[in-house]
């Protein structure tokens, strides 16, 4: 059930039956068409550009094909009124019998209201996290890690089929200086006084378990080796413990992975990365030159040489792309041009990459392998993060000691809680910078958002009961004739948007419009509540009354239902109940 796909469909029907009986000629494409929420509420509840849109196409003026439009619409037995406006927009205002005819629909269709079918075909990747396997989360990654699962539960809500992924990091240097500071937490483990931490190795405390896990699997052995030969092992054993822990952190925040991938796995004579260089070649496009300096400062590691170069320009990229590095090794880049294939060959049509604000550089490139390898057949979304600012009563907060520079994720939800953490972190557009206030987001008040939302939920729920003990079990179909109150109207309008809301956040990708709608709506109800404290006569319960106390109950239990599976999209509970 959604409103506006059923008026662009009623729409779309009287253009055909104007083209059939003359009155216009042969319809041009129809999907420049849309029927959306006016931009002033009070001209009405829908508005069409369609006049404006296929007016020149048809040799019409926009407001002669406007009037001829709103004439069949203002026939419509749903329709109120249907007036033109403007250079020839269509305005309708709908009846308060249609209004409640949806909401009997959303009971009818309870916890799929705002589902559209099942797609098979669009297999999703939502790769999100992907952190460094060389340590414990940290407030950085929560923010990219609620976004991705939230992003996938929205899709999944959507009838995307979607596999979360996480992408390991495990053959960079950064991992053999993990391996040598878990090596020197080793040698602490095992009563070596190793002194401060040399700068340049990881110091936080986390790594003491991992040091002392290897003391009681190897004893003293490890220290008879040479690096060559130990690195190797405790570089295998720290990776494993460093993704163990980054897991636990994860699932404090109900977030898990569908698929680890080992960046190692696609290294190795004759591997993906071979291959995918290889299929570029096929392809023409790759070649051996050199790249003009980069504007401003030349890096420290900057090289005018010739190189293997991938055509990333020929797809819109700002440069071509290096693929190998002096010593012949393959750059970070060739990973990741493995990486996409992988995916692609794994039955994947869109790729989605959740990365860090200081990965905007990786956007066009990405976007690059992405037309090269498929052709143009894969869409790729790279979805950039920004920064999370702590702040507990306005000042910042201080790092943490156990990581040693930062404050982990860990942290954070202990104190504050795991719907607290999610829901804030997207009660903001992904590409905004975040402040994050311990003390705001434990409020009991408006200005707490997810408070605020949960709030209305358990609101819902308890009016629910006391109304069944006041006028007995809800009907499965109650009669909403006596719900003609303008606030219990406006309640309706905003539940029925619901279906349009999801699948706009859906297609842009947005998992931020759900909290924002959620907050919206629990806004609505809470002054709708508030009313019947005034006005007796708009209270959700009359006792008297049972007629209109099941018409309204219907309404608060419409409020739940959206509320419930919003907050759900979100990985935020729906308490029946908050004390």
């Amino acid at each position: 059930m959604h409103v506006f796909a059923d008026f662009a469909a009623r729409l779309r029907a009287i253009l055909v039956a104007l083209a059939a009986d003359g009155d216009i000629g042969s319809l041009p494409d129809l999907s420049r068409v849309v029927v959306e929420p006016p931009r002033d509420p009070s001209h009405g509840d829908l508005a069409t550009n369609a006049a404006m849109a296929l007016a020149k196409e048809l040799g019409m003026k926009p407001r002669e094909l406007a009037d001829l439009i709103a004439a069949r619409l203002g026939a419509d037995e749903d329709v109120a009124s249907a007036s033109v406006a403007g250079p020839g927009f269509v305005n309708l205002a709908l009846t308060e019998a249609f209004w409640r005819a949806q909401l009997a629909g959303v009971l009818a269709s309870g916890e799929d209201f705002g589902r559209p079918p099942a797609r098979s075909d669009a297999w999703v990747n939502v790769e999100y996290v992907s952190a460094n396997p060389t340590g414990p989360m940290h407030v950085g990654h929560c923010r990219g890690a609620v976004f991705g699962d939230a992003l996938a539960r929205l899709l999944e809500f959507s009838g995307e089929p979607v596999t979360r992924e996480y992408y390991i990091n495990d053959a960079g240097a950064q991992v053999d200086v993990l391996a040598r500071s878990a090596f020197l937490r080793y040698r602490e483990a095992l009563g070596e006084d190793v002194g401060e931490i040399p700068e340049g190795l990881y110091p936080g405390d986390y790594l003491k378990p991992v040091g002392q896990a290897l003391a009681d699997l190897h004893g003293d052995s490890l220290k008879e080796k040479p690096e060559s030969e130990w690195l190797p092992i405790v570089r295998a054993e720290a990776i494993a413990s460093m993704m163990a822990m980054i897991r636990d952190d994860l699932a404090q925040l109900d977030i898990r992975h569908d698929v680890f991938f080992s960046e190692r796995s696609l290294h190795g004579e004759g591997g993906a990365i071979d291959q995918a260089v290889e299929e570029l070649t096929k392809h023409g496009l790759i070649y051996v030159g050199r790249l003009a300096p980069p504007k401003g400062q030349l890096p420290e590691d900057w090289e005018d040489r010739e190189q293997t170069l991938f055509r990333a320009t020929s797809f819109g990229d700002d440069v071509d792309r290096p693929l190998k590095k002096s010593d012949g090794s393959y750059t970070y880049f060739a990973a990741d041009v493995a990486y996409f294939r992988s995916k692609f060959e794994r039955g994947f049509n869109e790729m989605v990459f959740v990365m860090g604000a200081d990965h905007g550089g990786y956007v066009k490139r990405l976007e690059a392998v992405g037309q090269a390898l498929s052709g143009g057949a894969a869409r790729v979304t790279v979805e950039l993060c920004q920064l999370v600012r702590l702040f507990r009563n306005g000042e910042p907060v201080r790092m943490s000691k156990r990581a040693g520079d930062f404050v982990t994720l860990r942290e954070v939800v202990d104190e504050v809680g795991r719907d607290a953490v999610r829901f804030m972190m997207l009660f903001r557009s992904n590409d905004a910078v975040l402040d994050f206030d311990f003390a705001k987001v434990t409020e009991q008040s408006r200005d707490n958002p997810v408070f605020y939302v949960q709030y209305a939920h358990a609101r819902a729920q308890s009016t629910l009961r006391k109304g069944v003990d006041a006028a007995g079990a809800l009907p499965d179909a109650p009669d909403f004739g006596p719900l003609g109150d303008v606030g219990e109207l406006a309640l309706i309008r905003k539940i029925a948007a619901w279906p349009r809301l999801v699948e706009q956040a859906a297609q842009a990708r947005q998992p931020h419009r759900i909290a924002f709608f959620l907050y919206e709506l629990a806004s609505d109800f809470h002054a709708q509540y508030n009313r019947g404290k005034d006005l007796p006569d708009l209270r959700f319960i009359m006792e008297n009354n049972p007629l209109l106390t099941h018409a309204r109950l219907g309404l608060v239990k419409a409020v739940a239902l959206v509320l419930a599976s919003g907050l759900g999209i979100l990985g935020v509970s729906a308490p029946d109940e908050m004390r």
